[in-house]
C-alpha cells in the first residue's frame, strides 16, 4: 500500500548556498594553486585560458573547496562557536554561470517579475555571489555579448562594486567575493574575442593538457582503468594533438580520454571506445578520422 508521499529524485540548491563538501580530485601541473591563492588573498580577478576539457572547471571547484572555511555555528543559549563541529562542509559558495550569446545584463544582475498584482525584484546569480561573498565563475566569457561583459568592470578594480541600475543601487562585494572568467583561445574570432578593456582587469592563468605521466594518472583515477591502459590513452591524446599541424581544429582533451577509459572499464573494446569517444568526437573530416584511427590501431594492437 502506498502512503502517497512523493520521494524527491533530485537535489536542488539555492545557487549562492552551493558549496563543495568533499575535496574534488585535482592534480596540479605547475604553480596554478599558489597563483590562485595569492590572487584570492589580494582580491585580484582571475582569467583562465585554455582548450576545452583541460581542467579549468575542475580547478575552480578544487580551489573553491580549498579556500573554503568551516561554517560557524550558533547554539541556543551559548556564544558563537568558531569553526567547530560543522557538518555542512565549506562556506565558500561557487556560483557558475555558463555564458552564451543571449546572456543579458538582467540575467546576471536581476530583474523585476510580476507576482500577482505587483512586481518583485529577483536577484541574478552575479548579484547573489556579490552579496554572499562567493566565487563567481563566468564560463566561456567570450560567448557573452560585449555590452553584458562591461557591467563586470566595476567589480574588477579597487571599487569592487556592482551597479544595479534598475534599482538605483550600488552593491559592495562581500569580503570573500572573487570574479573568475574562463575562455578558450582556440574559439576566438573577430566577432568573439575578449575586449582589451576587460582582459587587462585580470591576471591570467594558462591551462594546457598535462604531461603524459600526469595525464595517465588522471585517466586512471577518473575512469578506473589499469595503469597500462591509462598510459596508452595518454599516448593517444599526445599523438592526436600533434595532428593539429595537419588541419585538426582541436586535439583530444583529457576529458575525452577519460570517457574512453570509462567505456573500456565497462567492457567496450579499446579500439571501439577510442573511436567513439575520441576519433568521432574531435572531427567530422573523413581523412582526419582515418589518420586518427590508424593512430588508435597502432597503440591498441
Amino acid at each position: 500500500m502506498t502512503t502517497g508521499i512523493k520521494q524527491s529524485l533530485f537535489r536542488s540548491y539555492i545557487i549562492e548556498e552551493y558549496h563543495l563538501k568533499s575535496e574534488p580530485y585535482y592534480v596540479p601541473v605547475g604553480d596554478e594553486i599558489e597563483l590562485f591563492e595569492a590572487a584570492y588573498k589580494q582580491k585580484i580577478p582571475v582569467l583562465f585560458k585554455g582548450p576545452t576539457g583541460c581542467g579549468k572547471t575542475r580547478f575552480i571547484e578544487y580551489m573553491s573547496w580549498r579556500l573554503g572555511r568551516p561554517l560557524t555555528k550558533v547554539k541556543r543559549g551559548r556564544k558563537k562557536e568558531a569553526e567547530s563541529e560543522s557538518q555542512d562542509g565549506q562556506n565558500l559558495p561557487l556560483v557558475t554561470i555558463a555564458c552564451h550569446e543571449d546572456l543579458t545584463a538582467s540575467d546576471l544582475v536581476g530583474r523585476y517579475l510580476l507576482q500577482g498584482d505587483s512586481t518583485v525584484w529577483i536577484d541574478g546569480p552575479l548579484t547573489r555571489a556579490v552579496k554572499v561573498g562567493g566565487i563567481c565563475y563566468l564560463d566561456e566569457i567570450v560567448e557573452a555579448r560585449k555590452d553584458t561583459t562591461v557591467l563586470i568592470h566595476p567589480l574588477t578594480d579597487h571599487r569592487r562594486i556592482l551597479p544595479v541600475e534598475k534599482r538605483g543601487e550600488l552593491l559592495e562585494a562581500s569580503e570573500g567575493f572573487l570574479l573568475v572568467l574562463s575562455y578558450n583561445p582556440g574559439y576566438q574570432s573577430a566577432l568573439k574575442d575578449l575586449k582589451h578593456s576587460t582582459r587587462q582587469r585580470f591576471v591570467a592563468i594558462e591551462f594546457n593538457p598535462p604531461p603524459p605521466e600526469i595525464e595517465a594518472e588522471i585517466i586512471q583515477h577518473e575512469s578506473g582503468v589499469d595503469q597500462d591502459t591509462s598510459t596508452r590513452l595518454a599516448k593517444l591524446g599526445e599523438k592526436v594533438r600533434n595532428l593539429r599541424e595537419h588541419g585538426l581544429g582541436e586535439g583530444a582533451s583529457t576529458r575525452l580520454l577519460i570517457y574512453a577509459g570509462k567505456l573500456i572499464s565497462q567492457g567496450v573494446k579499446p579500439r571501439r571506445a577510442c573511436q567513439v569517444a575520441v576519433n568521432w568526437a574531435v572531427t567530422d573530416d573523413a581523412e582526419l578520422q582515418r589518420s586518427i584511427q590508424e593512430v588508435i590501431s597502432s597503440i591498441f594492437e
